[in-house]
């Protein structure tokens, strides 16, 4: 028979493996959204680029089918850069996914982890109330690193989302 800390920690395991599934389902989820995006994106500038050849075939003034290329790179340029920016977009957004639900685990796992501690102490003849503190403390101290990284990062992408080509 399991003893209660065993049952405990296999409560955290069990945790720890359904947020495991689901930040998988979540990258396998979004992985597909950025594939469709890029598939549907290529082939979109593979027909214009098709249409494009065929209708320069056709031109015979050098001006028109200069302005013809000009015209034609300048909207490839803004497809490819719109495609860029969905992509940082579903980015970020599932980066924002992922910190909560990190921060849920470092909140809920950690404080399960420090309960198991605490519990555990308790049990001990000689209680090490310091020990303790430093397993909370550092807990925290990761927490608030991740939420700065997390925070950091999605301000990139922000900015990157909001980059607008020059025309």
């Amino acid at each position: 028979m399991a003893t209660k800390q065993e049952q405990q920690f296999n409560e955290i395991q069990k945790k720890n493996l359904e947020a495991a599934m689901r930040l998988a389902q979540l990258s396998i989820e979004n992985s597909q959204r950025i594939m469709e995006l890029q598939v549907g994106t290529a082939k979109s500038l593979f027909e214009e680029g098709v249409a494009n050849a065929k209708a320069l075939s056709g031109v015979k003034d050098p001006a028109e089918a200069l302005s013809l290329r000009t015209a034609y790179a300048q909207a490839t340029t803004e497809k490819m850069l719109s495609c860029a920016r969905e992509i940082a977009e579903i980015t970020s957004k599932t980066q924002a996914e992922v910190g909560k639900m990190v921060t849920e685990q470092l909140t809920g796992g950690g404080q399960d982890v420090v309960d198991s501690f605490q519990k555990l102490f308790k049990g001990l003849p000689i209680g090490d109330h310091n020990a303790l503190g430093s397993i909370q403390a550092a807990m925290d101290t990761a927490r608030a690193a991740y939420e700065q990284m997390t925070k950091a990062s999605a301000d990139a992408f922000q900015a990157f989302t909001k980059i607008t080509p020059k025309k």
